[in-house]
């Protein structure tokens, strides 16, 4: 899920580059939700792994 986030932030930072304003936002907010999905996984893994120690 990170992998494919900085996929998307790489695609963003191109398109940008070289003019593509609209692909660039579009890969951009691609980007942020990944990177939010991956974040509430990470925190919930953390949680449950937490519980089960004890």
């Amino acid at each position: 899920m990170l992998q494919m986030s900085f996929a998307f932030l790489v695609v963003a930072l191109l398109a940008a580059l070289l003019g593509f304003s609209g692909i660039a936002g579009t890969a951009a907010g691609f980007a942020k939700i990944l990177f939010g999905v991956f974040l509430v996984l990470f925190l919930i893994s953390l949680v449950v792994r937490t519980l089960n120690r004890t």
